[in-house]
């Protein structure tokens, strides 16, 4: 089979693969399209993890191949693929700390060489763990594969949104107006709260107010958080939501947000910046500072059911096709994007 095989920072090469062999308790799906995310974009720009891999993770396709002991699943089933299933009797997934569990980390999808996801490619096996814990989530017939590829990235949306406990009446800030900060708009909404956006590129601000924002602003506007405030009584936000990894957009969330707030870190930070903040600022003003990571097991019917039941627009996030074998291309159009540019899906 053909896969994007990660030979190195910024070395992607199109190459001849084995297709996964799989053991009695495995699948095999044919993969028909996968998303880009900035966890991938990281992992190929920076020297994070040792190649040969191949990534890919937010993956919709088809089953070909069935283990001997599978009973559940079918060959021509359409299924969204989550590439991480957790233990479920550990000391962190008893605190529904899912994330942080050894099993979620280290068992994942794969199409060769080290296990990465394995979704840029034409085939990814599911190991049996994540086929027999409900890692294969059935697509409805009238879902398509590109709605489907959906599932993953709102389940880590949505449990940052439920880690924060954005409720109805409450006043959101998005920093970033992205893919991600879209989805995040749509969800704030979605649970009756009101979303606020800031972003840079024009394009995205006016995007932010069609898909559901009260209010968007320029981030470089040096009223902004006069701005927020007038749009909260003067209290400021609720809840700030960092979709973008920028020191700056976290003192605005300082800014913006009340007094008994919280901030969540969603975007990961380059390792070697560090914020400098007096702690006073945290506990004088009761501001409760969280980070939410990757999906959560708990919130992964819900995700389901939110994408497969239209409750949020996922077609209006997508803005750029590309075949897989341009994978290198659509990685250099999401680090400079045109005003234009939002969620990127791959077509193997």
């Amino acid at each position: 089979m053909k896969a994007q095989v990660f030979r190195g920072v910024n070395q992607l090469s199109y190459e001849e693969v084995p297709t996964p062999e799989i053991a009695s308790d495995e699948v095999l799906v044919q993969v028909r399209v996968v998303g880009l995310c900035q966890s991938d974009i990281k992992k190929i720009r920076y020297p994070l993890y040792e190649p040969p891999r191949i990534f890919g993770h937010e993956t919709a396709g088809i089953i070909a191949a069935v283990g001997s002991e599978v009973k559940e699943w079918q060959v021509g089933q359409r299924v969204v693929v989550m590439h991480h299933i957790p233990c479920m009797h550990c000391g962190y997934c008893l605190n529904d700390n899912f994330s942080m569990c050894d099993v979620y980390k280290n068992v994942t999808t794969t199409a060769g060489f080290t296990p990465s996801g394995g979704g840029f490619a034409e085939y990814v096996k599911v190991p049996g763990h994540i086929v027999q814990h409900g890692g294969l989530i059935p697509i409805p017939d009238d879902i398509s594969f590109e709605q489907a590829s959906f599932v993953e990235p709102t389940n880590c949306c949505l449990k940052a949104v439920k880690k924060a406990q954005i409720a109805p009446g409450q006043t959101v800030l998005v920093t970033g107006a992205g893919p991600i900060g879209l989805m995040f708009i749509m969800l704030v909404k979605y649970f009756g709260a009101k979303a606020i956006a800031t972003d840079l590129i024009p394009s995205r601000i006016e995007k932010a107010l069609s898909v559901g924002a009260e209010a968007a602003f320029d981030a470089r506007d040096p009223d902004l958080a006069a701005k927020i405030k007038s749009q909260t009584q003067g209290m400021g936000v609720d809840t700030a939501l960092l979709a973008v990894p920028s020191e700056k957009a976290f003192f605005q969330a300082l800014d913006c947000t009340r007094k008994g707030g919280k901030i969540l870190f969603f975007a990961e930070f380059p390792d070697e910046l560090e914020i400098p903040l007096n702690p006073n600022t945290l506990y004088r003003r009761e501001i409760d500072l969280m980070g939410s990571y990757s999906s959560s097991y708990r919130v992964q019917a819900l995700a389901a059911d939110i994408v497969f039941n239209r409750r949020i627009d996922v077609d209006a996030l997508v803005s750029d096709r590309y075949p897989l074998k341009d994978l290198a291309a659509a990685v250099e159009r999401a680090v400079a994007p045109t005003p234009e540019t939002l969620k990127i899906l791959l077509y193997p």
